[in-house]
């Protein structure tokens, strides 16, 4: 794996079950320990360590490769799907036509998050693995102290 890219901290909105089911299959699948999971909703969390808002990390999900770059949306999906061994699922949506229509969808998804949590959380919470983000190792918290 590219030592610039990983480990890769990926940041989500703990109080979004979507983005919760999200994390807890890529915590799952991350068995070489590539991803660093941080809840931008936390109270101890510093958005300024990362150069933005607390509502600009909301607005869009974020990562920080391992070199600092900063990078949003679905650029942040496709590393961490790749992390975990899926990046040639992800590849196609790096192609000129298809990656601006996932970021067109990626988009939309993103203003209309909140609403689609409303809508169909509870589903997105049934989904998620037994084991989701509380019962995780320490070693998440550890690498973003």
């Amino acid at each position: 794996m590219d030592t610039n890219i990983y480990p890769l901290e990926f940041l989500y909105d703990g109080n979004c079950p979507i983005c919760r089911a999200d994390v807890a299959r890529l915590y799952n699948s991350d068995h070489h320990k590539r991803l660093i999971f941080i809840d931008v909703t936390s109270p101890d969390f510093n958005p300024e360590a990362y150069g933005r808002t607390k509502k600009m990390l909301l607005a869009r999900i974020h990562a920080r490769r391992a070199d600092g770059v900063i990078i949003d949306g679905p650029e942040a999906f496709r590393l961490a799907m790749t992390a975990i061994g899926y990046g040639w699922l992800v590849a196609p949506t790096r192609w000129p036509l298809f990656s601006q229509t996932t970021e067109f969808a990626y988009s939309w998804f993103a203003r209309h998050r909140s609403t689609t949590a409303r809508l169909l959380g509870g589903l997105f919470s049934k989904l998620t693995p037994e084991c989701d983000l509380y019962c995780r190792p320490s070693r998440d918290k550890e690498k973003t102290s």
